[in-house]
């Protein structure tokens, strides 16, 4: 799915623009969907639970001479523990590090405190933001009015009304933010969707299919990480990965009765693997309980986060 080529001189002639644009908003305002309507393909996960994403997505978008590299960052909240307080550092980060922040808010939410809070530290931070209303297929049209009322007399006029889900209004969003961006050489060649490699988003997809099949009995407390990946001369690969939990009374929910939950993960997994990959997958999936694999720098650096101070102890 990537190209690892690194750009050279020829790749760069005058007239062409390129950007980081970073995509904020609370969890669940639609930012992945969002990231993969940009791509034009999967580059994020989507799931029904709060602060799916963990680490940073690229989506890079071609719009005439002019490269957008979307940048899908983690859910903002308040948290206290230390890997949330990490994914929520890397979505600020981002956010600093843009060229343009979009924030996303959620068309039935508005103006919400999350969306107040995350708006106000933006503005104190000096940052021009422009604001993206998503899920306007889900009120009415006149609902809408009032909102962007209250966002112009903050100053923010610089909006656009979408869809995620269905593309309404993402087209004209992306040509306005197109004629943004600065002047200077594109950073990924031109046909490249996302900088992740392919191992991780195999880990992505399986931790996905969990999460859709599991997502009221388990909770966050989980990871997918793939651990070998063998190319065969007949074009298919064996993809062997862990599906590491935090107790050992968790392991039995992925696992399930007689192993049916694990099998229905790895089929469903298998299944869009080979659909995005274009080739014969073999997934193996093993259920490991580490404890404190949400303390472990290695997982950290492999999601892109930096590791924060421990949690504060309590009393």
């Amino acid at each position: 799915m990537t190209d690892s080529r690194a750009p050279s001189p020829a790749d760069h002639p005058a007239g062409r623009h390129c950007g980081f644009v970073a995509l904020v908003g609370a969890p669940n305002v639609g930012k992945s969907t969002l990231v993969n309507r940009l791509a034009g393909a999967r580059v994020s996960i989507v799931s029904p639970k709060a602060q799916t994403t963990r680490t940073r997505v690229l989506a890079i978008r071609m719009v005439e001479e002019t490269q957008i590299v979307f940048v899908d960052t983690p859910g903002i909240f308040q948290s206290s523990r230390r890997f949330e307080r990490a994914m929520v550092d890397a979505a600020w980060r981002g956010a600093a590090d843009a060229d343009l922040v979009v924030c996303l808010l959620d068309a039935r939410h508005g103006l919400d405190a999350a969306a107040r809070n995350i708006l106000d530290r933006l503005a104190a931070a000096g940052r021009t933001v422009s604001v993206a209303i998503n899920k306007v297929d889900l009120v009415k049209p006149a609902a809408l009015l009032p909102l962007t009322a209250r966002l112009a007399e903050q100053g923010l006029t610089d909006i656009w009304m979408i869809s995620a889900l269905h593309g309404d209004g993402v087209a004209e969003m992306v040509a306005g933010i197109a004629g943004r961006m600065p002047a200077g050489p594109w950073l990924y060649p031109p046909d490249q969707l996302t900088d992740m490699t392919d191992r991780l988003t195999a880990a992505e997809v399986t931790r996905e299919k969990v999460f859709h099949l599991l997502h009221d009995e388990l909770p966050y407390a989980i990871a997918v990480e793939t651990e070998t990946w063998e190319d065969f001369r007949d074009g298919s690969v064996r993809i062997g990965q862990i599906i590491f939990v935090e107790r050992e009374n968790q392991r039995p929910i992925v696992l399930g009765k007689g192993g049916q939950m694990v099998r229905r993960i790895r089929t469903a997994a298998q299944r869009d693997l080979e659909a995005m990959f274009d080739r014969r997958v073999h997934l193996f999936l093993h259920i490991k309980t580490a404890p404190r694999w949400r303390d472990d720098p290695d997982r950290y650096r492999d999601m892109g986060l930096d590791l924060p101070p421990p949690e504060p102890r309590q009393g």
